[in-house]
């Protein structure tokens, strides 16, 4: 890394190299390596809750509902904070908070004390300052780049994510394997602390900020639900982010568990499984650019809801054995794939569309009502695996996969050919025809992410 030293670096120019910009580099290392330990994590804690504190169906259901209702909570609250002050500072201060309260459960293990009532509370308070950091992060991303370069951008940051992510699960099985799962957490500890001092290391200025004329959060998050509301685009995008996070919601409660008890799947193997998934979002991810100049971002984000559904297929009619393990990793590369193409694609229609100073509440709408799908999935999910059974229970969560696909179907943008234009000025899209494409103009550069990157990185993709 350079020196804090040297001035503050502008945003990156259209044509530019992304890996020469310092402030951008900065920011995509100190992300990675949080996406790395979030993978770490996500190898470890299933592991943790199911095999060594023997949790019972009910028992994941819950720990997964209390993960994920913190950003369905303060997602609204979070977006509007990160556009009324620092999005730097917001980021460091919930990176510091999650390291802290992490490190809590190895500690906690190595006194015999670990229960799941903990892993609850950890759980709930890294969910909230999960949160409060990636609606900083994400719209920190536009003031970073000039918006001719977001496209490029989050396929570079999706790709390196996925990488990421397969590298975390292979490290956490390693990690899990000789030292057990709680002190295989310590990784992801590291990895908040790389990402914050990162983070600290960004120079480049953010916006000045409109003092609000009533100091009221309620009114600022009003503000940021009629901004998405009024744009089709943007409203049919988040729309098919939520429907897709309630059907992801309700397989990823069960997967780990149907994979490491039904399937009687190795640690080990369950995290060369997340690793070929994560190799597939990757590939998605740095092929979604050329896709959508090719087939049109539209046709290609289609394409990609319809094939969804059928990666789940090798899940439902899997029993335990090498070969089924080997098509499961198989159809979630597949699977992964398109959601890292389809993601990066619909988050950089709606990062151009979107004005400098509405970004982190127009991302907080998606995450609010994706995150707030999720908790509502994971309790359907523990009902549905205590009363029907878990393979029945991951068949209903596939055929809800079919729903994001019929809205998108059923919109204009499933015929959009090409990336569209950045807003010409600060016009609220409120008083624009939603459908009509934007004024020409030439992409210059603003001054100024996943849904949740670290949740979301090595399973199922990120949909906010």
């Amino acid at each position: 890394m350079t020196s804090c030293a040297e001035p503050p670096a502008p945003p990156a120019p259209s044509g530019a190299s992304l890996w020469r910009h310092r402030d951008f580099r900065r920011y995509l290392t100190g992300q990675t390596a949080s996406v790395a330990g979030s993978s770490i994590t996500q190898m470890a804690l299933p592991v943790l809750a199911v095999l060594h504190l023997n949790a019972t169906t009910a028992q994941v259901a819950w720990l997964a509902f209390l993960g994920q209702l913190p950003p369905a909570l303060l997602a609204l609250h979070a977006g509007a904070l990160a556009d009324r002050y620092s999005k730097r500072r917001q980021m460091i201060t919930n990176d510091l908070v999650s390291a802290a309260v992490l490190a809590t459960i190895p500690v906690s293990a190595a006194l015999g004390m670990l229960t799941l009532s903990q892993l609850m509370i950890v759980a709930v308070v890294q969910g909230a300052a999960g949160v409060l950091h990636d609606a900083a992060a994400i719209s920190l991303l536009p003031s970073l780049v000039d918006r001719s370069l977001i496209q490029r951008s989050n396929s570079r940051v999706g790709a390196l994510f996925a990488v990421a992510a397969t590298g975390g699960s292979h490290l956490g099985a390693v990690l899990t394997a000789v030292l057990g799962p709680a002190r295989a957490l310590l990784g992801d500890v590291a990895s908040y602390l790389v990402s914050a001092g990162c983070t600290a290391r960004i120079q480049a200025g953010e916006p000045e900020r409109d003092r609000p004329q009533s100091g009221r959060l309620r009114d600022e998050i009003g503000e940021g639900l009629r901004y998405v509301h009024g744009d089709e685009r943007l409203r049919t995008l988040t729309l098919v982010n939520a429907t897709t996070s309630f059907a992801l919601g309700v397989l990823n409660t069960l997967w780990a568990l149907h994979l490491l008890r039904s399937l009687a799947m190795s640690a080990t193997a369950f995290g060369l499984v997340l690793g070929l998934g994560a190799l597939g979002a990757a590939a998605g991810a740095l092929a979604a650019p050329a896709l959508a100049r090719r087939h049109g971002p539209g046709p290609m984000m289609l394409a990609a809801l319809a094939i969804t559904p059928l990666t789940q297929l090798p899940l439902l009619l899997a029993s335990p054995g090498l070969g089924w393990q080997i098509a499961i990793g198989a159809a979630l590369f597949l699977q992964l794939a398109c959601a890292g193409a389809a993601g990066t694609t619909q988050r950089s229609i709606r990062q151009i569309i979107t004005m400098t100073e509405m970004q982190a509440r127009m991302q907080a709408v998606s995450t609010w009502l994706t995150s707030g799908a999720r908790p509502a999935a994971a309790l359907l999910a523990g009902g549905l695996g205590t009363w029907i059974g878990v393979r029945p229970a991951l068949t209903v969560g596939t055929s809800l996969l079919l729903v994001p696909l019929i809205v998108l179907a059923w919109s204009p943008l499933r015929a959009l050919r090409q990336m569209p234009d950045p807003p010409a000025g600060p016009v609220d899209a409120r008083a624009q025809s939603p459908l009509a494409p934007p004024p020409p103009s030439p992409a210059v550069p603003e001054p100024a992410r996943t849904d949740n990157a670290r949740q979301d990185s090595a399973r199922g993709g990120d949909v906010a």
